[in-house]
């Protein structure tokens, strides 16, 4: 069996690829920033470092 060959035209992100990516991480941003469940998840992580140093 040979060994695999990429596609020469099959190289890298483009421009369309990226635009969903930066859609879908803004829209996560604005749902945490838009309800409580950003600020829930603060509070859970500074309970759980509170825990491992002892300042909880």
């Amino acid at each position: 069996m040979p060994p695999f060959k990429p596609r020469l035209d099959d190289r890298g992100q483009t421009a369309i690829e990226y635009l969903g990516i930066l859609a879908v991480v803004a829209a996560i941003i604005v749902v945490l920033l838009a309800t409580d469940f950003g600020t829930a998840i603060v509070n859970a992580i500074n309970a759980q470092i509170d825990k491992v140093t002892g300042a909880g």
